[in-house]
């Protein structure tokens, strides 16, 4: 299956070598990937900011530059979730309605696709040590996502997974949320790693970066050996 990559801002700038595993993880489950060069950003850090017609402008290119009918695959289940939640609100009742509406149905983030559309669980990946998984609220809430990165995490072998308390709780991130109320965000992120060590955890995965990063902040300053991982670096791990 040919797919297109969408790889947002920050993980383009920030964690590159996840969006070069994600690469390696299509193509081991036998997809031909594609990368237009000339993407962007989906438009969400403007929406989320009020600056509604500066997104859409965004949103419109983003539109152009995904034209086709190949499926969009992207590591982040916020910008999916934006994507297939938002973009309705900024082209209702616009010329853009029907390429708006294909866009969504088109658009995944990583483990869906790899479950729900290709139907692979066991990608062949090894690792060693015992992880968490915590459940992104736009992963959950935005796109639906629950059982499908556990089931690919339970096929890596040497890996343990074990579910920590409060799953579904925000980690405190919540983008520019973050900036505006630091101290409510730490402290969430706080309380999210206290339930992470609860479990003695090597790994706390998500599918979101964004999420990790807050946490693997709190995670440095406090000088715990708890190691955040993208799922998509696990699932390249040991091939």
């Amino acid at each position: 299956m040919n797919v297109q990559l969408f790889i947002p801002c920050f993980v383009d700038q920030l964690y590159p070598q996840t969006a070069f595993n994600m690469v390696k993880v299509l193509e081991k489950a036998g997809c031909t990937v594609s990368y237009n060069t000339d993407q962007t950003c989906c438009g969400q850090p403007a929406f989320n900011a009020g600056y509604w017609d500066e997104a859409k402008s965004v949103c419109n290119k983003f539109i152009k530059d995904f034209s086709g009918t190949d499926p969009i695959v992207t590591p982040s289940a916020s910008c999916a979730g934006f994507i297939r939640n938002y973009y309705d609100k900024l082209f209702d009742n616009s010329s853009m309605h029907h390429e708006v509406q294909d866009l969504k149905k088109r658009t995944y983030e990583l483990t869906e696709f790899l479950v729900n559309v290709l139907g692979v669980e066991d990608l062949g990946a090894s690792l060693e040590g015992k992880a968490t998984y915590h459940d992104s609220c736009a992963g959950l809430r935005e796109c639906g996502i629950k059982k499908e990165p556990r089931l690919l995490l339970n096929k890596v072998k040497g890996l343990t997974l074990e579910e920590l308390n409060d799953v579904e709780t925000c980690c405190g991130f919540g983008g520019s949320f973050a900036v505006k109320f630091e101290a409510i965000s730490v402290a969430m992120g706080e309380q999210k790693l206290d339930h992470a060590l609860a479990t003695h955890a090597d790994y706390l995965v998500s599918t979101d970066l964004s999420c990790l990063m807050h946490l693997q902040g709190i995670i440095n300053q406090k000088g715990y050996t708890l190691k955040t991982m993208h799922i998509a670096d696990v699932l390249a791990s040991g091939y």
